[in-house]
């Protein structure tokens, strides 16, 4: 019975994740000259800025495919937890003042949202993604009945 609370669980993790990463990326793509806009405004080099306009929204779309499909849900598991853990930690850094500037170059709904309510957001959607890895680790080590 426990084994079938955290298949599930996994499942409904990999659900959640899935759905965030195409729904940012997709977000990102159909209004790309937003996204542009407020990467040139972070307060990165314009390198960083030219290598993230073109390369974040397909991280994010090979992530969600990676936790697609069970073969690959552990990698792309780690790789959703390490993409959480750098927002998560450019929203600390917002909050603490760190930048004088600070456009949200979030996709969607997401761009709406105040920082602390990002903040509790992405501290969520960090946490889920640990306990997928963590629980897919134990899954493959036990038997399956």
């Amino acid at each position: 019975m426990y084994y079938l609370r955290r298949t599930l669980a996994i499942e409904m993790i990999s659900a959640l994740l899935i759905l965030l990463f195409v729904y940012t990326a997709v977000s990102k793509l159909l209004d790309m000259q937003a996204f542009r806009e407020q990467m040139y405004n972070q307060e990165f080099p314009a390198w960083l800025a030219d290598l993230l306009i073109t390369t974040l929204p397909a991280l994010e779309i090979v992530t969600a495919v990676l936790i697609l499909f069970q073969r690959t849900r552990l990698t792309g598991l780690m790789i959703s937890f390490l993409l959480m853990v750098l927002f998560t930690t450019y929203i600390l850094l917002v909050i603490a003042g760190y930048y004088d500037r600070t456009p949200c170059s979030c996709g969607g709904v997401l761009r709406s949202m105040g920082w602390t309510t990002h903040l509790l957001f992405n501290l969520f959607f960090t946490l889920i993604s640990f306990l997928g890895i963590r629980w897919s680790i134990r899954e493959r080590r036990s038997p399956q009945i």
